[in-house]
């Protein structure tokens, strides 16, 4: 027992000693955070005020720029190139400095910092956090899109040729649904760490969420109170003789013709006419 308590009491001391180790290193660990925030301050703040500066200068510029001699017009125009590459360093710059998210990310991931801080392709351990560095989250996206497609393709073909359920729409439309916002997300912080997506392929992403939600939605059954009252009755009775009608006692189960229907409804007639084509199909 006297030997086992000598071991215990030595590997406490080891753990002790590494113990004021590490409190050194996290004091240092946070002084340097400290010293970064207020770096990152500080560029933002001498960045923007050059924005401010060159935007006024510009517009001057412009102004003198009908007056101006022919040797003047050329510095003019040198002086507009340097500023408009100087605004493109300045691009380049913010790509590493905390920024405000746009109003996407903010209704989906609120006031949080999305900046990735290293562009090396593995991760870092920042803030008490794991973030990936930008050439791996670029990598985990585009990996992201192809494992997903390939699912979805599968899912698709499987939903057409050999589950014939209910369910199985549901749940691929949902997982759709999944996808597309998770890009819109993904694309987002992409977006807010520099790179140069495409607006149409961001845009084409959001009109892809849209429509997977309507196609999710699109196979719930449409509730009898978003009806016109005499759309249901005739739907159930649409097999039998009515005693008066427009079509020889017939009623047709989408006559929009009748009286007793309201004056906004031919606005929704397209809908409705699309919702029964496809449960007849």
């Amino acid at each position: 027992m006297s030997g086992q308590l000598e071991r215990c009491e030595r590997e406490w001391h080891e753990l002790e000693g590494e113990f004021q180790e590490l409190q050194e290193t996290h004091r240092i660990y946070r002084q340097k955070l400290e010293e970064l925030t207020s770096l990152q301050t500080l560029c933002s703040g001498s960045i923007n005020k050059q924005k401010t500066r060159l935007k006024d200068l510009k517009h001057t510029l412009q102004r003198y720029k009908h007056h101006a001699s022919r040797e003047e017009a050329e510095l003019i125009q040198q002086m507009s190139a340097n500023i408009k590459e100087r605004q493109n360093v300045f691009f380049d710059m913010e790509a590493y400095l905390p920024k405000k998210n746009g109003l996407y990310l903010n209704l989906v991931l609120g006031n949080v910092n999305v900046t990735l801080l290293s562009n090396q392709a593995n991760c870092v351990t920042f803030c008490g956090g794991v973030y990936q560095c930008r050439f791996a989250y670029k990598d985990e996206y585009e990996k992201f899109k192809l494992y997903l497609t390939i699912i979805l393709l599968l899912g698709a073909v499987a939903c057409r040729f050999v589950l014939h359920y209910r369910v199985t729409d549901e749940v691929f439309n949902f997982l759709l649904v999944w996808y597309y916002c998770t890009l819109t997300i993904r694309e987002s912080i992409l977006i807010s760490n520099g790179s140069r997506i495409k607006g149409w392929w961001v845009s084409h992403h959001y009109v892809s969420t849209f429509l997977s939600g309507v196609m999710l939605t699109w196979l719930c059954p449409v509730p009898a109170i978003l009806l016109p009252e005499g759309l249901p009755l005739q739907a159930a009775g649409s097999g039998r003789e009515e005693s008066s009608g427009p079509h020889g006692g017939r009623v047709p189960v989408l006559d929009v013709a009748g009286p007793h229907l309201p004056p906004a409804f031919p606005v929704l007639w397209p809908f409705l006419a699309a919702l029964q084509c496809r449960h007849v199909v």
